[in-house]
């Protein structure tokens, strides 16, 4: 994946990448790991995605903005952006930790993933952070990654009553398969107009998904 950023700095990216058995089988190098640039990557990463959810989601109460951050920023998901990005084909390891597979380690590929943005922040700055992880992070969650924490229909409310009342409705259009493993369609409607129609093994987990299409189609 080219996401078109050309380090001034190129040892700030060297360091994001070192693990430190590398450095100790290379002492003549003088090199640095990762672990503290990877600590200034953290922080970042929390404040950047705090300010976009806090912007995105007006109406979400602070418990639910920390919970959706948590996940966001928790060691599966950065080691699933690390693997994204390839950031696993980059990292330099010690003979013994090549051999151990280290490289494929979800902790590992979290830590070089933070590392990879506390070398970005301090090389360009928090503006070129926030495009890259517009590009890698925030579109996860139009891809449903973090469905299971977000309420579609209190968004989908919010915004369509901004200007003013608005009746809004879900219908079911459809059930199929047997009732142990049955599949819903809904729709949802806003002063009779639909908006959006989504699937879901219930009614409600439906609904969410209609509300999502609806959310999607408006913005």
């Amino acid at each position: 994946m080219d996401f078109g950023i050309d380090f001034k700095d190129a040892e700030l990216l060297d360091e994001a990448f070192t693990h430190a058995s590398y450095v100790n089988e290379h002492p003549r190098e003088h090199l640095k790991y990762y672990e503290r640039i990877e600590f200034l990557g953290d922080a970042v990463m929390q404040l950047c995605v705090s300010e976009y959810l806090y912007r995105r989601y007006p109406g979400m109460p602070e418990g639910k903005l920390s919970r959706l951050r948590a996940a966001m920023v928790c060691e599966d998901s950065f080691s699933k952006f690390a693997k994204e990005c390839n950031f696993d084909e980059y990292i330099r390891l010690g003979k013994g930790e090549e051999k151990a597979n280290a490289r494929q380690r979800p902790a590992l590929l979290c830590d070089i993933f933070e590392a990879f943005i506390g070398a970005l922040y301090q090389d360009q700055g928090k503006k070129i952070v926030e495009s890259f992880i517009a590009k890698v992070v925030f579109p996860k969650l139009d891809l449903g990654w973090f469905d299971h924490l977000l309420d579609h229909k209190t968004e989908l409310q919010e915004l369509l009553q901004e200007k003013g009342e608005v009746t809004i409705t879900y219908d079911e259009v459809k059930n199929l398969g047997p009732e142990h493993n049955r599949m819903y369609t809904m729709t949802v409607s806003a002063d009779g107009k639909v908006l959006g129609k989504g699937n879901g093994h219930s009614k409600k987990e439906a609904e969410q998904a209609a509300a999502n299409v609806a959310l999607k189609t408006l913005k």
